[in-house]
């Protein structure tokens, strides 16, 4: 079955920047989203178009087609009890543990958002509201391990289920 517009693709992936990786997915589960609803960066998702089960490929992704260019002036004052760890959890800890360098995440109008912290006072942080890898150009190498027609619930609800539904 070849990828198309409502297919659920489940594939691994390394990510890299001029030969450096800075992530990969080969020691966990594989990235699985729903093809054709927005899900995936555009240049990625263009890429995998067509690709089937078992394929591998190189992909070279410029800024514009990936995390967008850095803006200089993507800076906001935040709350602490605002700033979330990968969880999703805010931190309502006594204790501040945040430090500057660190990426948070943040909900927004726009839905989840990844900052990093660059300044952190006794009661907000000043943050960099550019993804970290926004101005990069980006190399995945990817191997497509699965794919399958979305169920009509995945279709109306705008992605994909695990095992025994979404939850919702």
């Amino acid at each position: 079955m070849s990828i198309s517009k409502n297919s659920v693709v489940e594939f691994h992936y390394t990510l890299t920047e001029n030969g450096v990786e800075i992530e990969n997915s080969h020691a966990s589960e594989p990235l699985q989203y729903l093809h054709g609803h927005n899900a995936m960066l555009l240049g990625l998702e263009n890429a995998i178009e067509g690709k089937a089960i078992g394929d591998k490929f190189e992909l070279t992704l410029s800024p514009e087609d990936s995390y967008g260019e850095r803006q200089d002036d993507l800076q906001q004052r935040i709350p602490l009890k605002h700033l979330q760890d990968g969880s999703g959890t805010p931190t309502k800890k006594k204790v501040n543990i945040w430090k500057a360098g660190m990426n948070a995440f943040v909900e927004t109008d726009q839905g989840r958002r990844q900052v990093t912290i660059m300044k952190v006072g006794k009661f907000n942080a000043d943050c960099d509201l550019n993804h970290p890898l926004a101005g990069k150009t980006l190399t995945f190498a990817i191997e497509i391990n699965t794919v399958r027609e979305a169920t009509e619930e995945e279709l109306s609800h705008g992605h994909v289920h695990g095992t025994g539904g979404c939850g919702h």
